[in-house]
């Protein structure tokens, strides 16, 4: 008898763990789309900024995020507490009843941290190739062991949103708006890349070195999504949540599809051209689109949403562009402007949203993680700067921030000065 209680047990942390593994891998997703929408000469700094800010959200994480974001609290204020917490006993899992626990205490942990993970990578692409390591990475520690769980206490921990009646099933805008508004703040303070925008504010293409790699990295999140938003149905142990699961997989898989083509469409008829960037985009937008909700559309109307938000960021790129808000990888487009529109789409398909409640959400995440976030970038850029001089981002931060060069047997030598 007590054989078949813990199996439950042992299936569903089972699954939690390769999902957050499925998720992990989206950090190589991550680090391989972003060294491919940079120039040659800033690759190996977006590679160490990826790699790093992953070891950093999993540090402060466990120091001080997952006791803020899921260890109780009344509203707005979490409890601020320290560390991981004890592991589930046998006998609470033996108890049964509703509120016998279904999973380990340490794998909701590791599922947790590589979304912090993935909100932080989301900042990474949006300053890159003109922002000190060291700066970026000062940051890193605020917004994954405050910033973040602040915010993800209002909805997934308690807190007064879900109280509320904010909808938000992975994360469109926990994980993905909350990046894109700390992302806006840092590259609002920023300032464009030399030569991005002329002095009668034409616009000037720079071309990322590598559409492979960034190909690839579409390709890696595509498949870490799964686990993105599969994981996010906490259980996989009975016949019902079984079928949910398989649902959450299709959904997902079809926003994406429908992203990539109705951007193609929507580039084709903007550009005359059919812009791979704007496909790879469009991709990752679906994505976002169907992350606040793939469990209630339909396989169809999941395929619409995430056209629809392939529609959306192709415009709000050419629309950053124009307001000079440089960002490489359209980071703030895919997650941000589309992360909006995916916690819109709930009410579509979901009978307990209301739109009231999506719009609230919406502005809370957005204006602390934004204020906060340009609170502490500006408190960086007075302590150490957080901006490159002309002549390093001219030669590129993988010399001055790293000292090597990703691509060494491509790039002409340079001449000391």
């Amino acid at each position: 008898m007590e054989a078949l209680k813990e199996l439950p047990y042992a299936l569903d942390t089972f699954y939690f763990l390769v999902s957050g593994v499925l998720v992990m891998w989206m950090a190589a997703g991550f680090s391989m789309l972003e060294a491919g929408m940079v120039r040659a000469k800033n690759t190996a700094e977006i590679l160490i900024k990826n790699i790093s800010l992953f070891a950093i959200a999993c540090i402060m994480y466990m120091l001080c995020g997952y006791a803020i974001m899921y260890g109780g609290g009344e509203g707005f204020i979490p409890n601020f507490g320290f560390l991981i917490g004890a592991e589930h006993t046998k006998e609470a899992v033996l108890a049964g009843g509703e509120d016998a626990p279904y999973y380990s205490v340490m794998s909701d942990f590791f599922f947790q941290v590589v979304f912090v993970a993935t909100a932080m990578s989301i900042v990474s692409g949006a300053v890159a190739e003109r922002m000190k390591l060291w700066a970026f990475l000062a940051f890193a520690v605020v917004m994954t062991g405050f910033i973040y769980p602040v915010q993800g206490f209002w909805k997934w921990g308690g807190g007064f949103l879900d109280a509320n009646g904010f909808l938000d099933f992975a994360g469109s805008g926990v994980v993905h708006m909350c990046g894109a508004a700390a992302a806006l703040a840092g590259v609002l303070l920023l300032g464009p890349r030399k030569g991005k925008y002329g002095p009668n504010g034409e616009i000037k293409p720079i071309p990322g070195a590598n559409m492979p790699l960034a190909t690839l990295g579409t390709f890696i999140l595509w498949m870490g999504w799964f686990g993105f938003n599969g994981g996010s149905e906490l259980k996989v142990s009975d016949v019902g949540e079984a079928n949910a699961v398989a649902l959450v997989f299709v959904n997902t898989n079809m926003a994406a599809a429908g992203g990539v083509i109705f951007a193609m469409i929507t580039a084709r008829l903007m550009f005359g051209k059919t812009d791979l960037t704007m496909a790879l985009n469009g991709a990752l937008a679906g994505l976002v689109a169907i992350t606040a909700e793939p469990l209630t559309p339909t396989p169809l109307l999941a395929t619409l949403i995430g056209g629809i938000g392939g529609v959306i960021v192709v415009f709000s790129i050419v629309w950053m562009d124009r307001f000079k808000i440089d960002d490489p990888v359209g980071a703030i487009s895919v997650h941000g402007v589309v992360g909006i529109w995916g916690l819109i789409a709930v009410t579509f398909s979901n009978p307990e949203a209301k739109i009231a409640a999506q719009l609230m959400g919406i502005a809370v995440i957005f204006l602390w993680t934004f204020l906060v976030s340009l609170v502490v970038w500006f408190i960086i850029k007075k302590v150490m700067g957080i901006r490159v001089t002309e002549e390093e981002e001219h030669n590129g931060v993988d010399l001055t921030e790293c000292g090597l060069e990703a691509y060494p047997e491509f790039t002409i030598s340079r001449s000391p000065r």
